[in-house]
């Protein structure tokens, strides 16, 4: 058990709750483990990222779990937090990663009335890329197993709920276009605007993109190197789009605000195609945009998940209700078609990032731990 000191200043550990010590199936918990660590500010993750490997695992406060990470998920953003962008009074060294899924090893006992050794839980919190990480319970999810399609939901599925719920207005025969369609949070955004009943337009860059996206229901894929999404939005939607989902930035930005119709509605989710640069941003054609958004009554709204905590826990029940009927699939990306193979282990991740890069993944991209047997306590 955890508990405190005379003095009430720090926790310590009392090794005759040792059974909290212990993972599900025994064995001790190793004394050092891996993970990714930023050790230098750079939107270049080879160069801002370095994996240690003799780091110790880390003792869960009373309120807390410690989560063996079996699969971790890949975020575009992964490189603004590398690059110092999210927090810049954080300086190096510090642990990055945003998500993971795995099985409680380890708890305090606060944490114990709710959680048990052994059981699946999924979390959004910092410093997943490790082989363990401590979660406060508060913030993590039971799962009913440990599947990579629970990750799916964390960060990308509750982004594209919360925002479209909150900052959508969706309806009945909205016509609702998705940039990056078939990503990690595209895939949602399409399913989620069709379970609203809206008429879905997705953007995607390949025949095999096109064809996941009508799997999912989707009306009108484009592959845009295929056929200008300009001219297609033109031709095709005259009276323009009500919403639009945007996470590209730049030049698709640029032809999504055209493409709005009177009162239509742009969400800025992110904008990948600039976060490469040193600056984060790509080249807009800002200069008209008052103007563009004055003649359409049109409005443009920033969604950052951090701003929107407090609907999380209900999102995440929703979504998870939603996959167990068989509503929404949760596709995931665990580079199969990659170069080098799937992606397994923490140095795998290096690559995962790069794969995100190069516009490959179909749905969200997600690295497996495999259980590494070490040295133990």
């Amino acid at each position: 058990m955890l508990r405190l000191t005379a003095a009430g200043a720090r926790a310590i550990v009392d090794m005759s709750y040792a059974r909290h010590f212990l993972d599900f199936q025994g064995s001790a918990i190793p004394r050092t483990m891996q993970k990714l660590v930023v050790t230098r500010l750079s939107p270049n993750f080879r160069e801002a990222v370095t994996l240690r490997r003799d780091c110790p695992v880390p003792l869960p406060g009373d309120g807390d779990l410690l989560v063996r990470n079996r699969f971790v998920g890949i975020n575009a953003s992964d490189i603004n937090y590398s690059a110092g962008r999210y927090d810049p009074s954080v300086k190096p060294p510090f642990d990055i990663g945003f998500e993971g899924i795995g099985e409680v090893v380890a708890l305090g006992l606060s944490a114990s009335a709710k959680y048990t050794v052994g059981q699946a839980v999924a979390y959004m919190a910092p410093g997943s890329f490790a082989e363990y990480t401590v979660v406060p319970a508060s913030v993590a999810t039971p799962v009913p197993s440990v599947k990579p399609e629970y990750l799916t939901l964390l960060v990308s599925g509750t982004t594209a709920y919360i925002s479209l719920k909150e900052l959508g207005e969706l309806s009945e025969g909205k016509k609702v276009l998705v940039t990056a369609a078939a990503g990690g949070t595209g895939q949602f955004a399409v399913q989620l605007s069709k379970i609203a009943k809206c008429h879905v337009i997705g953007t995607c860059s390949s025949e095999e993109k096109l064809a996941f996206l009508k799997s999912i229901g989707c009306d009108r894929p484009i592959n845009y190197k295929a056929e200008p999404v300009a001219t297609v939005l033109k031709r095709e939607y005259p009276e323009g789009v009500n919403v639009v989902y945007e996470s590209v930035g730049g030049a698709m930005f640029d032809l999504a605000v055209d493409a709005l119709a009177i009162k239509g509605r742009l969400m800025v989710i992110g904008f990948i195609s600039g976060y490469q640069s040193p600056a984060g941003l790509s080249p807009v054609k800002a200069g008209a945009l008052p103007a563009k958004l004055l003649r359409k009554s049109a409005s443009l709204q920033g969604f950052f998940l951090n701003h929107y905590l407090s609907k999380y826990q209900a999102a995440m029940e929703h979504l998870l209700e939603l996959y167990a009927r068989g509503e929404l699939v949760c596709e995931v990306d665990l580079g199969h078609l990659a170069p080098e193979g799937r992606f397994l282990g923490l140095d795998s991740i290096f690559r995962a990032v790069d794969y995100m890069y190069t516009g490959k993944n179909i749905g969200k991209l997600v690295v497996e731990l495999p259980h590494r047997v070490s040295s133990k306590l």
